[in-house]
Order: C-alpha cells, then structure tokens, then sequence
C-alpha cells in the first residue's frame, strides 16, 4: 500500500460521498457490499486491467483497455503517444474507467485526466516517482519513455466499488 493517512482519509469520503450521490437503485447493490478505502488499496495492487472511455470528437463514446495501477487513492495508465484515446483525452479530459474481476469485484470511477509526462510541455511534480515505479514495474528499457508512452493520472470526482466477499478477494 502506498497511500499515505491523508491520501486514504480522501479517498474514504470520496467513497463515501459517491456513494451518497448515486440513486436509490446502485445503493440498494452496493451498500452493503463495498470496501473501506483502506480494504480497496490492499486489494488493488499492481497491475489492474481497466476499460476506459473517452469521447471523441462527435460526442462518440469509445472504450479500450489499459494498464492500470491504483497508487495514492487514484488510477494512472498510460498509451502510447499514438493512440486515439490519447488524442481523445489531449481534447476532452474526462474519463470513465472501470476495473472488475468477474462478479466479485467492480470498481467504477469519472474524473478528469491529468498528463503526466507531456511531450512539450513540463512533467508533473512527481512523474520522476511515478516513472521509477513504472520502470520498475515494466523494465527499464520496455519503453522509450520520454517518446513512446503518455501517462495519465485519473482525478476522480466519482468512485464506487461493488465487493459482496472481501474474504474472497483477500484469499490467497
């Protein structure tokens, strides 16, 4: 876990106040089946596959998969400079993205994008952290890091985790 107090703390009203906000109907499923922040970031280590969407131009909803690593209460991916979901969220920053292992874990999240390794422009204050773990994760020389890849930091304004078995989740 790499969630600082402050960072889980934000993280627990995020769901708390999502879960306000949603209607009766998506209570009513996820109420008595979620996870504390706490429980979520045990769960979501490593790499997490999620499906991702974005809009294009025309209003079009488009999805794809990317790698996802939940760090600091947030999903970061990340694409290749050429794709166009890249080119879809240069323009319009907002994103869903959803990560589910078949019926026993669905966690959904809205928010906006944040680039984190711009082509021309300055990386964010912690992309030197962030790339190291990246590095780590996918090998140094998996990439031409500052060419082929762009990453994204998912800020949400919405989270909702569906987890009727935590039992089954944390079974080793």
């Amino acid at each position: 876990m790499r969630e600082t107090p402050e960072e889980l703390n934000e993280l627990q009203a995020l769901l708390e106040a999502s879960l306000s906000r949603s209607t009766a109907h998506l209570r009513s499923i996820i109420t008595e089946r979620t996870l504390a922040a706490e429980q979520l970031t045990e769960i979501l280590t490593g790499m997490c596959t999620l499906a991702l969407s974005t809009v294009t131009a025309k209003g079009e909803p488009r999805i794809s998969g990317v790698d996802g690593h939940f760090l600091h209460g947030k999903w970061y991916f990340g694409t290749a400079r050429s794709a166009a979901k890249a080119r879809h969220l240069t323009a319009r920053p907002a994103a869903s993205v959803a990560h589910m292992r078949g019926e026993d874990l669905g966690v959904f999240t809205h928010g906006m994008v944040e680039t984190l390794n711009p082509e021309d422009g300055e990386p964010a204050a912690d992309w030197p952290e962030l790339l190291a773990y990246f590095k780590d994760f996918y090998g140094d020389d998996a990439f031409d890091w500052d060419n082929d890849v762009v990453f994204y930091r998912l800020r949400p304004h919405w989270m909702t985790v569906y987890a009727p078995d935590i039992a089954k989740l944390t079974a080793e």
